[in-house]
């Protein structure tokens, strides 16, 4: 590397090419003072930039190749080169050897204009040091996969050490809690979970070891086995960090906890459940800012927005989301409550839990042990003067009675119910004992969802759709279709499937059905006129998922196999 690039500072570099004002700059050096972290981090976390823009930045200025690394095989020679907490100290990771000289080593860096960072791999492993930029996200996933097990490992053998020193020597008090190896391992296993996007953790005692496994687009994935002898060291440090009483082995307990990964504050909600083997616990994880998402990200088909919109733009009424647990119900009330929170309006919600806070809400948490139910909270909500009101869920006839009855007294009331379709969310109200007329005046609109893996863009592979499946998506049986299959590469993890998409079936009212309800004419009536009026069924709307290439059929098959 040149002198002259020696001397550029990575500020000066993105206010050189455009990237951030020198006003932004400026703004970011001032908060780095109290924050410690490297700049790059300020200036993301500011949102002034993201971490794409710097990468695109540094490549563009120093003329040097920008790496994904979730597409790169790193060999195991390269792997054992350089110690992983060095690593995580620059944010880099060495992930080839150069092609023609096999004496320079390619460094992946999330700041190549760090010197001393090269000089440092350079020393350790006697080779030059080639730099190329990728962003951090990438560099951290890539060192979570090649080094994650053994910082966990490592930990694990630290700890059966000390369990074995205790006999012998006092283990001194004054010792950093949270550089114990037990702590470093329930962190470790929450980064892991965070960066391999998932919704859920597993740690399940078997009768010789411990199963770990992460939910990961809705599907469970086994990630880690440990030895059975550390499950008590690993289950009383979820509970003291999540407010459970460590002494109490017998009954079903429920913690929180908050973690920040990678700068993003996370929501975890814990539940243990006492099982034969010991104690099985299960991590939720939500991102604060995960379930607040712009209405575009939702995955709504631009005439889906338009209905959305349209029940969205009414003045009192019930809006009812249905589906079946993990279908993403709350983003979509979540998102609907911050599209209709302004300054000029009092939204109040009853939760059961509270899953994110979210500014200029007024949220309630359901607490029995109080008396203070769905039902309670609601009857003392009406009293707060409410114009809108969010049910975490109707589960009850009581609960149902009073969302009726304040949505016909001039509220907007948004809630979930747990049924398959549309339609049959309104035979539900009924069996709930609501007189058929009052939901025909109070229901403005329904919205039943699910969720479907996306294919992984890299790896999927078309096929010719067969007559059967032609059948089930509502296709001419003769015409050509196309279909993509899920194959697998270093991208999605061989699973053949990347990041989720929700598939909607939005029934709006109308005066027609309206009279159908009153006179109870049930669901597939009631069916059958709405897709008369233009509403697309979840499967017509899986099947456009399927046409396109989004998703697989066999995605289409369990979305819409009850429906």
């Amino acid at each position: 590397m040149d002198f002259n690039k020696r001397k550029i500072r990575l500020g000066e570099l993105l206010v050189e090419t455009g990237a951030i004002t020198q006003e932004q700059l400026e703004h970011a050096l001032q908060k780095q003072k109290k924050t410690n972290l490297k700049l790059g981090e300020t200036l993301v976390d500011e949102g002034i930039i993201t971490e794409d823009d710097i990468a695109k930045a540094l490549s563009q200025q120093l003329n040097l190749e920008i790496v994904d690394l979730q597409n790169i095989n790193i060999d195991k020679v390269v792997v054992g080169l350089v110690p992983v907490n060095l690593l995580k100290k620059y944010t880099m990771i060495p992930f080839a050897f150069n092609e023609n000289n096999k004496n320079i080593l390619r460094v992946a860096m999330e700041n190549p204009l760090d010197t001393y960072a090269q000089e440092d791999i350079s020393i350790i492993t006697n080779y030059q040091v080639e730099p190329v930029v990728a962003t951090t996200r990438s560099i951290m996933l890539a060192i979570d996969k090649y080094y994650g097990q053994d910082d966990v490992k490592s930990a694990l053998k630290q700890y059966a050490k000390e369990k074995k020193l205790e006999i012998e020597e006092d283990v001194q008090e004054d010792e950093d809690v949270n550089s114990s190896p037990i702590v470093k391992l329930v962190k470790e296993m929450i980064d892991l979970a965070v960066r391999q996007r998932a919704s859920d953790i597993h740690i399940e005692p078997m009768e010789e070891y411990i199963r770990v496994r992460y939910r990961i687009d809705g599907v469970l994935q086994k990630k880690a086995k440990y030895n059975i002898s550390v499950l008590p060291a690993i289950i009383a440090r979820i509970k003291i960090i999540g407010g459970m009483d460590i002494s109490e082995k017998r009954k079903p307990q429920d913690g929180r906890i908050t973690q920040v990964v990678d700068h993003v504050e996370y929501d975890i909600r814990v539940s243990i459940l006492p099982t034969v083997f010991g104690e099985k616990v299960v991590m939720r994880l939500t991102a604060k800012m995960a379930l607040t998402r712009e209405k575009s990200q939702l995955g709504l088909k631009p005439y889906e927005l338009k209905q959305f919109d349209y029940i969205l733009s009414n003045p009192h009424g019930i809006l009812l989301v249905t589906g079946p647990t993990g279908s993403g119900k709350s983003t979509t009330l979540y998102t609907a409550l911050s599209e209709l929170n302004t300054s000029d309006v009092n939204i109040i919600t009853v939760e059961d839990p509270v899953e994110a806070n979210i500014d200029g809400i007024n949220q309630v948490q359901v607490n029995p042990k109080a008396e203070l139910t769905f039902a309670s909270a609601l009857r003392s909500i009406l009293r707060q003067d409410p114009d809108i009101i969010m049910i975490g869920e109707i589960r009850d006839q009581e609960t149902a009675a009073i969302a009726v009855q304040a949505s016909i007294t001039g509220h907007l009331v948004v809630s979930t119910l747990h049924t398959n379709s549309a339609a049959s969310s309104i035979t539900r109200l009924e069996d709930m004992g609501i007189e058929s007329y009052l939901i025909a005046d109070s229901v403005i609109g329904v919205i039943a969802q699910r969720l479907v893996r996306r294919l992984c863009p890299v790896c999927k592979e078309a096929r010719e759709a067969t007559v059967e499946e032609k059948e089930f998506m509502g296709q001419d049986v003769d015409k050509k279709i196309t279909l993509y299959e899920p194959c697998g590469c270093a991208k999605c993890d061989n699973t053949g499937y990347k990041g989720r998409i929700g598939v909607y079936e939005i029934m709006t009212m109308t005066p027609a059905l309206k009279t159908m309800i009153s006179k109870r004419e049930g669901a597939e009536r009631i069916k059958e006129q709405a897709m008369e009026e233009g509403m697309r069924t979840l499967r017509m709307s899986g099947s456009e998922y399927v046409l396109d290439g989004t998703t697989s059929f066999a995605e289409l098959v369990k979305i819409s196999f009850d429906v």
